[in-house]
Parts: C-alpha cells; structure tokens; sequence
C-alpha cells in the first residue's frame, strides 16, 4: 500500500487536515477540523503555541490521521507573492542568487525572510515567474508549535500554488482561469494558464461565513448573559435604571442582520484584481473563474463575482477533485480544497 500523504492548514478559526493515499485516482483516507480558541491563531500564523498544539493534537485523534508526517499550506496576508524576472540558471545557483537580487524588494531584512522562486516561463535567458517572500519568524514559529503536537513537516507550500495545481482538473488545454478561493479571514486569487500560477493576489478580509457567524453569536450570547447576571446582582439593591434586557436587543424575537460591507468589498477587490491581471502585458484575458472556501457559500457572492467580471463562474468542492472514503459536505468540502492543495505539488 502506499504511504499516505498529509496536507494540514492552520486558520484564525480552525485546525484543518486531510490524510489521501497517492495514486492514479487519490483517494481521501481520512479528514477533519478542530476549532482554534479566540486570538490564539490567525492564517498560518501563531499567537498561542500552546493552544494551537492541543488543538493539532485533537484533530489527529478526532479524524483518525495516522500519519505524522505533514505537508503544511501557507497562505497569510503577509506573504509578499510579485512577478519577478532573473536570468535563467539551475535550481541551485537560483537558491543562492537570489536573496542578494531581491533584497531591495523585500518588506523586511533578507535574514528574516523565507525565499521561493515559482519559475512560469523562460525566454532567451530570462526567466520569468513569482517571487514568494514569506517572514522566517512566522515559518519557524509555525513548525515548532506542529511539533508540540508530535507532528513533523515535510514541506512548507503555499496555498495558492495548490489551488493552481489542482485547477489542471478542471481546465481546458490553453485555457486562462482564475481560481479564488474565499476563506474567512483571506481570499486568495490566482490567475493561471494550464495550471501554471501566472498572477497571485492575497486579500484580508473578515466575512460572515457560518463559522464566523455562529462564533460572534456565542459571543454575543457571553455578553447578554453577563449583562443578565448583572442586572441580577443590582436589582435587589435597586441600584441605578434598569438596564436593557436580552429580549430588548431582539426584534421581533430574532437578531436583526445588516447586509455585510466586507462582502461588497469583497466584489471590488476581485473585480480590480482580475482586472488589473487582464491588463499585465502580455497577459490573456482571464475566460472563467472557480470559487472555494467557505466564503464563496455566503449568499449572492458568487452572482456578484460573475457579474462585475462578465465571465461565468463555477463551484469547486474537494468531491470534484478526488475520491474519499468518508462524507465530505457542505463548507467544509469547499474550504478542504486549499488545504488539499499542496499535496498535488509532485507528490502525484
């Protein structure tokens, strides 16, 4: 039997890993999602080691993992991703040419930062791709915090380059798709021609999926139990006005919702990617666009996405990728998509 593949990603709400078996049809053996604590994570970023760790740990023992072994999804909104082109040279001289070529173009110091060199194209002796610059700290902190759970990375990857690979599915030969993958924290753009990543936009933005609409009503429910238990406490003293009851916060017996502005700026912010990638010299125009995370579930987001781009949109879900062996449903199935990803990167 093959030995099993691991691809794990760490969010702001969750822990999230899939375990498949490699072969001509991959086959999902095993997967599952642990919620993380209140501010002890954010995208591929640790704040609480120690939560983060019980949290890995939890998740092995719930979904039935095995291996210990992981390939881990990068994809945070402070991951520097540019066009970047260099002479061309082996895969060595490249490593060791290039922290002195980009230095200048780096948010921090070239000893505090992770490089990587996505090779795309090659003309005469110019090669062309993307620039990946991702903080040492954050990479280190990540894999020390996995390893107090007993788990041990392999590989580092980053999540749009999976979602480009896993797009080779889906796509026409010569095709120019965008892949946008909406989670709820990040979303994730990435324009590719026959899988390549050939443009990556990383956009922060907090929406209302249902993880992060059912944690704010707990929240929210901590807070009016509190403000009962502390009207508790004045009233047989009978100090102060009555303060507002639980019920009054209510309309009609049900929370009231606005529209969420993030949504909208959502739509912007894609629109004039998109755009802005159509417009790069030498660039195809970008012809149709898959949706994942569990952002593209919100409602009428994916009607608004294909309206300011005029172009159709479809659904992607890990059951359109690959085979499992258990159910997989519903948001879960769309945000498994980014995390499955980074297995796809050779390893099939």
């Amino acid at each position: 039997m093959s030995k099993s593949v691991v691809a794990l990603e760490i969010t702001e709400e969750h822990v999230r890993a899939v375990e498949v078996r490699p072969g001509r049809t991959p086959l999902i053996l095993a997967a599952g999602s642990v919620p993380l604590p209140p501010d002890s994570a954010r995208d591929s970023e640790i704040l609480d080691s120690d939560a983060v760790a019980i949290a890995v740990r939890q998740l092995w023992s719930h979904a039935g993992i095995k291996s210990r072994s992981v390939i881990l999804a990068l994809g945070s909104r402070r991951i520097l991703v540019r066009d970047y082109t260099t002479q061309a040279m082996t895969a060595d001289m490249m490593r060791q040419a290039l922290p002195y070529q980009v230095q200048d173009l780096l948010p921090v110091p070239i000893d505090q930062a992770v490089l990587d060199f996505y090779p795309a194209s090659e003309v005469g002796d110019q090669v062309s791709g993307l620039l990946v610059a991702a903080v040492a700290e954050q990479v280190e902190s990540l894999i020390s915090t996995l390893a107090k759970a007993k788990i041990e990375v392999d590989v580092v990857d980053l999540l749009p380059f999976g979602l480009a690979r896993i797009s080779r599915a889906l796509l026409v030969p010569g095709e120019t798709a965008a892949m946008i993958h909406i989670t709820d924290h990040t979303t994730y753009v990435v324009v590719m021609l026959d899988g390549i990543p050939r443009f990556v936009r990383i956009i922060p933005v907090d929406l209302p999926t249902t993880t992060v609409r059912a944690r704010r009503a707990a929240e929210m429910q901590d807070s009016l139990a509190a403000q009962d238990e502390f009207e508790e406490l004045l009233a047989p003293a009978g100090v102060g006005a009555p303060l507002r009851s639980r019920a009054s916060m209510r309309v009609g017996g049900s929370v009231t919702t606005a529209p969420d502005p993030n949504v909208a700026d959502l739509v912007h912010q894609v629109r004039n990617t998109i755009r802005f990638a159509n417009e790069r010299p030498g660039a195809a125009a970008v012809t149709s666009v898959y949706l994942s995370g569990a952002g593209s579930a919100i409602p009428d987001v994916a009607a608004a996405i294909g309206q300011v781009l005029g172009t159709r949109v479809e659904y992607v879900n890990i059951n359109m990728i690959t085979t499992s062996k258990i159910t997989l449903e519903g948001e879960f199935a769309l945000d498994l998509v980014g995390t499955l990803g980074v297995v796809y990167g050779g390893t099939f």
